[in-house]
């Protein structure tokens, strides 16, 4: 074939998809749809052209476009790993995690659930293999929510719903092309009636290889990356090559799944990406994924809907009824699951709720696409396949993407509206009214300051004023109008905005670099929780995201389960580090929020919410502050490094700031401006260097901070910090039950706890010891204590608290004040001194 030919017609095809997305705007109809649309009357326009007799001038053409050399290895192993790890890249993990349940179960539950109905009832209704059946199931049970996610930002639709969906689109096609892999390879040996058992045990190993491949290829490649800090362009390279060397890996070498080795490859990168990477050089790198999926995921639908005509050749009048077999096969499995498994695992708590309309949405929202088509492209093209099960495997495939694409793609958003998810909730409309007239009041004033500079005709001045005086005016009036709005929900809509400006600020911030990479993603997405659970749940769900932001979480946990019982301290260090960089960045964030209380918030929902919220931003500053003090007593002398650090990167942005001035001032010339901003490069990524945390070291220095341990000398610190347990609880955590066996005595490093025995209530602070009365009476606690603030405990045994005693004249002069101060006398415990 001509090279020159195949050049025009991919360019040409470029320019296709360049037209493609204004046209879908202007149509109002999702992009993929559009792409479908143009790539089928390409493909059937080259048929056409091609088998008439009317012209002869476009056979070169259509010979060109019919010969292009589309096969499905060109969709699996070019297009799909491009398509799958710009997805992860852009990904918040941290917020997918939260919603893991249901994208579980739309991506792998929903997909097994809707091979297996597909697969039935196409056996019942036709005379094909029950293997054949269950190969069509797995190759229409992969969707592409790109058309209703892409719908739903447009109607502001809430974040989490496009995020499940997101989720959705990448599991479910490894799950898919998993399943695909097994029943294949039963229709190419023959195999009848698969044995369903042993097919699906085959599922965990070929996700769990991919999944290690990934993650192995992905760390080696981060290590690699990180080796050429100042080469950006090497390293964007070695992210290019990643995907396509852990898919073929995964899927050649081991027999994984690629998909689910792409995917891991991805997530790792994304989690490990920004800590290891500079800033610019990260942001580049997504930026250039960006491109090429948004080519890749144009050219595959383009080149996928060529084949539709071809596919379709052969089509009979019966086909059509199974092709009817199919579509409401695949629906009735996607809405059994929608419907059926979802709202029982919210009712089990397992699963956030979605709502109906929402669910009906993204039931009809299931559209089919490239995957689907490259599946059955690759049935047609195995010489093992029987013709007949070729045959009707691309039609039904094709039928099915069709309808799809043609009747719900074309729908979709007429269905949107029809549910009401396009329309603003009465409480938005009335608050948008009261926006306006804030609004116009200040451009109001602000024009008139203008228009004194401008010079104008009295006369034109005093007309444009009096328009804009009436529309003001009948703005006031329909926010007037409106001023039923309940407390409440201006509380909520004001958290909702102030959730919204800290996320705005903290993207301010990250771009000015205070707060680095590594620390960006978990600060915005615990601004993203504040917003959504504002949305849910008010002023209740607000706290609660924002109490889940400073609290000990599992992971955390885990971490220090490694340090006490396997000796393991790097976790819990690296943890701990993490714990004190997020806090600080988000006491920087908080403390910039009282402006915008006091400059918006109180303008358009009044003064009574302006101090409700200050008061609930002056409890997140207090807890932070608390979690940070908590940190600061543990490890003396880290903060301070990492505030050090703070304003280094801070003077180092400013003075960016200046040379660029200088720069555009004409000031400076390129030369120098380069010098300086290579000087200023080096001593940044210096800067970037977090100051490593030392747990056993810092331990030492924690025991030598407790009045009760002050008559030790080194060898018997070193020896009890050796010995004491570190335990992290949160406010509300039960640490000691009532009736409980004394096991242990617990050491306050930071924090607060609230003992509860015989109707009386004791707290208890740093440096005070507890549950020491119990063991030394031998009963079980009559006490219950529970922790008030985020705190440090070190646990001691009772072998060991009894050892220290008699060591300590200090502890046994506390243990009998803390059983006097309770009433409890101590017969036994004998002060020694004279």
């Amino acid at each position: 074939m001509d090279i020159v030919l195949v050049t025009t017609i991919i360019a040409s095809l470029f320019l296709v998809i360049g037209v493609a997305e204004p046209l879908a705007a202007r149509l109002r109809l999702p992009y993929s749809v559009i792409l479908a649309i143009l790539g089928i009357l390409i493909g059937g326009g080259s048929i056409f052209f091609l088998r008439t007799d009317l012209t002869d001038a476009l056979n070169p053409v259509a010979e060109a476009i019919l010969g292009l050399p589309i096969r499905s290895n060109v969709f699996l192993y070019v297009f799909l790993p491009t398509l799958l790890f710009q997805a992860t890249l852009g990904m918040n993990l941290r917020r997918m995690l939260d919603d893991w349940v249901p994208i579980l179960v739309l991506a792998v539950v929903a997909v097994v659930v809707a091979t297996l109905t597909v697969g039935y009832a196409l056996s019942w209704a036709s005379s094909l293999p029950l293997a054949a059946c269950l190969l069509v199931g797995a190759i229409v049970s992969t969707t592409d929510p790109s058309a209703v996610v892409s719908i739903f930002r447009s109607i502001s639709a809430p974040r989490r719903l496009a995020r499940i969906i997101e989720g959705e689109s990448l599991l479910n096609d490894a799950a898919a092309i998993a399943l695909f892999g097994l029943f294949i390879g039963f229709v190419m040996l023959g195999v009848p009636d698969p044995n369903l058992s042993e097919a699906l045990m085959r599922f965990p190993v070929l996700i769990a290889g991919g999944a290690l491949t990934g993650w192995l290829a992905a760390r080696l490649a981060v290590w690699i990356m990180a080796l050429f800090n100042g080469h950006e362009l090497a390293q964007i390279s070695i992210s290019v090559a990643l995907p396509y060397l852990v898919y073929i890996g995964a899927e050649q070498s081991i027999g994984a799944s690629g998909v689910i080795a792409v995917v891991t490859a991805g997530l790792t990168l994304n989690l490990t990406g920004p800590g290891r990477l500079p800033p610019q050089a990260w942001a580049n790198l997504r930026e250039l994924w960006g491109v090429l999926a948004h080519w890749a995921g144009a050219l595959i639908f383009i080149l996928a809907a060529l084949l539709i005509p071809r596919l379709l050749e052969e089509v009979r009048i019966t086909d059509f009824a199974l092709i009817g077999v199919v579509i409401v096969a695949a629906i009735a499995a996607r809405a059994l699951i929608l419907f059926g498994l979802l709202p029982l695992l919210t009712v089990l708590r397992i699963s956030p709720a979605i709502e109906r309309p929402y669910r009906v949405a993204i039931l009809w929202g299931g559209l089919r696409g490239a995957v689907t088509l490259a599946l059955a492209l690759a049935v047609t093209e195995s010489l093992r396949v029987p013709l007949e099960v070729k045959r009707v495997v691309g039609i039904l495939a094709t039928g099915f993407t069709l309808f799809t694409l043609v009747v719900q793609g074309t729908t979709l958003r007429s269905v949107i509206g029809w549910l009401g998810l396009d329309r603003l909730s009465p409480i938005d409309e009335a608050l948008s009214r009261q926006v306006v007239a804030v609004a116009l009041q200040t451009v109001r004033e602000d024009v008139a300051r203008a228009t004194e500079n401008y010079e104008l005709t009295r006369d034109i001045v005093r007309s444009e004023a009096k328009q804009f005086g009436e529309r003001l005016d009948e703005t006031v009036k329909a926010a007037e109008d409106s001023v039923g709005i309940l407390d409440r929900d201006r509380i909520t809509l004001g958290l909702i905005a102030l959730a919204g400006h800290e996320r705005d600020t903290i993207l301010a911030r990250v771009r000015e670099r205070t707060i680095t990479a590594r620390m960006a993603e978990q600060v915005l997405s615990d601004a993203d929780r504040l917003i959504e659970g504002a949305q849910a749940g008010g002023r209740t769900g607000y706290q609660l995201a924002a109490r889940r932001s400073v609290v000990y979480g599992k992971v955390f946990r885990l971490a220090v389960m490694l340090r006490n019982r396997l000796r393991l301290p790097a976790p819990l260090g690296r943890m701990t580090a993490d714990r004190f960089e997020l806090l600080l960045s988000q006491r920087l964030i908080l403390r910039d929020l009282s402006v915008f209380i006091d400059n918006r918030i109180v303008r358009i929902h009044g003064r009574r919410v302006a101090d409700l919220l200050h008061e609930l931003l002056s409890r997140r500053i207090e807890a932070v502050e608390t979690a940070l003090e908590g940190l600061r007593l543990q490890y003396p002398g880290y903060a301070e490094k990492l505030e050090r650090r703070i304003i280094r990167r801070t003077a180092l942005r400013f003075e960016e700031r200046e040379y660029m001035a200088m720069r555009e001032d004409g000031l400076i010339g390129a030369e120098v401006y380069t010098a300086l901003m290579q000087s200023l490069a080096a001593r940044r990524a210096a800067a970037e260097d977090r100051p490593r945390l030392d747990i056993a070291l810092q331990r030492e220095e924690l025991v030598k901070q407790f009045p009760l341990f002050a008559d030790f000398d080194e060898t018997a610190l070193k020896r009890l910090g050796r010995a004491l347990q570190t335990r992290y609880v949160n406010a509300g955590d039960a640490i000691i039950l009532k009736d409980s066996t004394a096991k242990s005595v617990f050491f306050i490093a930071s924090g607060a706890v609230e003992l509860e025995s015989a109707g009386k209530t004791l707290r208890l602070g740093r440096g005070e010891m507890f549950g020491q009365l119990a063991i030394l009476m031998n009963k079980t606690r009559r006490a219950e204590v529970r922790a008030i603030a985020p705190s440090t405990l070190l646990v001691l045994d009772e072998a060991r608290f009894r050892r220290l005693l008699d060591q300590s004249e200090t502890v046994r002069k506390a243990v009998l004040a803390s059983g006097e101060k309770r009433g409890v006398t101590l017969a036994g415990l004998q002060s020694t001194d004279p």
